[in-house]
């Protein structure tokens, strides 16, 4: 989706949100269950968006959260 967002800003990202470090949060974690509510989900689209995911959107992530998925859609990777 985007060649500014790496697999290393996406987690940084997530752990800024979340409040913890990086290293925390596993590939298959089930990010909601680790605390992060809608509101955060939003905040990261608008971010992401703002880097360059412009056809990013909510349901993209709210659909499957975790880490390993999201980094797969921004990077182009596969999840």
């Amino acid at each position: 989706m985007s060649v500014s967002l790496t697999p290393e800003r996406v987690r940084a990202d997530v752990a800024e949100v979340l409040g913890c470090d990086p290293a925390a949060i596993g590939p298959e974690d089930d990010l909601v269950d680790s605390g992060l509510d809608s509101m955060r989900m939003m905040t990261l689209v608008e971010r992401w968006r703002a880097a360059g995911a412009v056809t990013l959107e909510f349901p993209d992530l709210a659909e499957r959260p975790e880490l390993a998925h999201w980094t797969a859609i921004l990077t182009g990777g596969t999840a």
